[in-house]
């Protein structure tokens, strides 16, 4: 069971993905450092959030083969 993820964190995520998704794979750490590069966020834990919900999806998007 993982936390319920607010909608504007996973559209937000999402418009990541299509705009720059080659940019991002399936590491937080290298997410994290990419998104600090892409997007201004000023809050950090909303920054881990949306670095790990990318990472996230990348793994689905590995697995699914799209």
């Amino acid at each position: 069971m993982g936390r319920i993820k607010i909608v504007a964190v996973k559209s937000m995520g999402d418009e990541i993905i299509k705009e720059h998704g080659k940019n991002f794979s399936e590491d937080f750490d290298s997410n994290k450092k990419a998104l600090g590069e892409i997007k201004d966020i000023k809050s950090k834990k909303i920054r881990n959030i949306v670095a790990g919900y990318i990472s996230r999806e990348m793994k689905k998007i590995k697995t699914s083969g799209i």
